[in-house]
């Protein structure tokens, strides 16, 4: 519903000064310095300065402060710490540096280390008004909405020019249900700058809350109409239209927002809440899982609502275990090899029957094989397996093929993917996150198996457009949520090796045999197949496991003597 900014690109425009120095033209030295620099030149300048290596002291303070900033905005938040790491060493009392470290720190998930920054920076300078404002965003996401307007206000008191302050302000007021006192906030933020899509897509959610659904949907068409891809408007248009009573309207902005993004908590949440509705359970709680259990780095408190909404109703449409019930194991098998865009991978195919195979011999009940999976077969065979975990205690995927990580996300390739451009991946390829909610209404034992970590055969021809960090190996690491286990072949950045002249490949031979060992627990399973993978390719594979089953029980392929 309400979608909370902290300050990224604009600080270094609008922050505390970090010039040292008087600008000449045609300098680098001086463009690096100069605050009111065009972006792009300025960190050209910093770059060139920077590589080399003649800068020291403050000046070169300033120079990794503008290259952090420009890591931030690329997303690559990993980087930008480190970076603007180093700029603290060189000028602690920078407070531009530690509130955009703050920032970084912020967008990585790590809230404690961003509140830090953002405490120190307002302890060096308390007139600035920047880390308020992002440090309320933080206080807001926690439910801390007293504090979190607190912030805020100082936010505005320091520098009531920044529209940000003004719109956040808006935002937790409305969440306090003081809608007169918001839409008086964004009367401010229109002076400050009328074409701001924060007033538009946010101001909606108030007047759909107000009752003023005329009003509300003005404000989101108006910005849909600018932005034809504007997901968080087409969410609140959905919200402001379920108010309503539009329900027709709102799963038709519904359906357009998981076109573009598979992974929308709020789009499948609203939409399940239409579907049960509708008498539809099967396809509710199936956009039920799927809010359930996508992952995220954190959730701003309109995902965190739709989320908790979704798992309540997942809860009380999930059929109980019967009485006496034995313990059920069921498993989807994907061997994708035969890719039509790029070259095609004779080993998965091999590697799928292989364990499908094992996964039977050791007693799974239902063992669904696929391979060579078009997207629209991929989605269709995670809907079909989901129905079929919502039955059993353990649900396992094993899926082998080409996958990778775009801008933070784990994507698995459909065998009729063609990816001209990075942004493609949410469009052509299958999120992590789907795979996830697939095994997600299992009792017991949610388990994703992933051997596919090789090179991105895309890369050497994909279209940069995001400004994103892209990983042509690998996948990224991730946190699944309790109770479930994703495995890797490899670890971050490393490929998975096929099998030499046709064998099967390490990991997949060491899973499928070590499988059938009786008595050795599931989590001990993974490090004794990680140290035999390790060994069979001289310390070149390491496969590696996030996440863990349920902690007060043993779980064992075979539970045999």
């Amino acid at each position: 519903m309400l979608r909370v900014v902290s300050l990224t690109l604009v600080i270094l425009v609008a922050g505390a000064a970090i010039a040292a120095a008087e600008p000449q033209s045609g300098d680098d030295l001086a463009i690096c310095r100069d605050r009111q620099a065009e972006l792009q030149a300025r960190a050209t300048a910093c770059d060139n300065l920077l590589n080399a290596d003649r800068l020291a002291g403050k000046d070169k303070a300033i120079a990794l402060t503008v290259r952090g900033n420009t890591l931030l905005n690329k997303r690559d938040y990993v980087r930008a710490i480190e970076t603007l790491s180093m700029a603290v060493d060189l000028d602690p009392d920078n407070v531009v540096t530690l509130n955009l470290r703050g920032l970084a720190n912020e967008r990585k998930g790590q809230d404690d280390l961003a509140m830090a920054d953002y405490n120190l920076a307002l302890q060096k300078r308390p007139t600035y008004g920047v880390p308020y404002n992002n440090r309320g965003v933080i206080q807001l996401r926690r439910g801390a909405l007293q504090s979190a307007l607190d912030d805020f206000n100082l936010s505005i008191k320091y520098t009531p020019k920044f529209l940000l302050g003004w719109t956040n302000r808006a935002r937790v007021r409305t969440l306090m249900k003081d809608y007169d006192g918001a839409i008086a906030d964004f009367a401010e933020a229109e002076k400050i700058d009328p074409t701001a899509p924060q007033i538009a897509g946010n101001r909606c959610v108030t007047y759909g809350l107000m009752g003023k659904y005329d009003l509300a949907l003005a404000d989101c068409n108006g910005l849909i109409e600018k932005q034809p891809k504007n997901a968080f408007a087409m969410n609140n248009r959905a919200e402001v239209s379920m108010r309503k009573g539009d329900f027709d309207a709102a799963l038709k902005d519904y359906n357009a927002v998981i076109e573009l993004n598979p992974n929308s908590v709020r789009a499948h949440s609203g939409r399940g809440q239409i579907y049960e509705r509708n008498k539809d359970l099967a396809q509710a709680r199936a956009d039920y899982r799927a809010a359930s259990y996508s992952l995220t780095k954190f959730d701003e408190p309109d995902v965190a609502r739709a989320r908790a909404i979704a798992q309540e109703r997942l809860a009380a449409l999930t059929p109980q275990t019967p009485t006496g019930a034995t313990g059920r194991r069921v498993a989807l098998v994907v061997g994708n090899g035969a890719y039509k865009n790029v070259h095609a991978l004779p080993n998965p195919p091999r590697d799928a029957k292989l364990i499908a195979g094992a996964l039977r011999d050791v007693g799974f009940q239902t063992v669904i094989s696929a391979g060579d999976l078009t997207r629209d077969e991929f989605f269709e065979a995670l809907q079909t397996f989901a129905a079929e975990a919502e039955k059993a205690d353990w649900a396992v995927v094993y899926y082998a093929g080409h996958g990778f990580e775009i801008g933070g996300v784990n994507y698995l390739v459909p065998v009729d993917a063609k990816l001209a451009a990075d942004k493609d991946a949410e469009t052509q390829a299958v999120a992590l996150e789907q795979v996830i909610a697939a095994v997600g209404a299992a009792r017991k034992v949610r388990l994703v198996i992933l051997d596919a970590c090789r090179d991105n055969p895309f890369a050497p021809t994909m279209q940069r457009t995001l400004s994103l960090k892209l990983v042509d190996k690998g996948f990224s690491n991730i946190e699944p949520g309790a109770g479930f286990m994703v495995v890797y072949a490899a670890k971050h950045g490393e490929t998975a090796m096929d099998g030499e002249g046709g064998a099967d490949s390490p990991f997949s031979t060491a899973l499928a045999r070590e499988i059938k060992v009786p008595r050795v627990e599931i989590r001990k399973l993974f490090d004794i197949i990680r140290d035999d993978v390790w060994s069979a390719t001289k310390h070149e594979q390491q496969p590696f496991s996030y996440g863990s089953p349920p902690g007060r029980e043993d779980f064992y392929f075979v539970a045999g003597k």
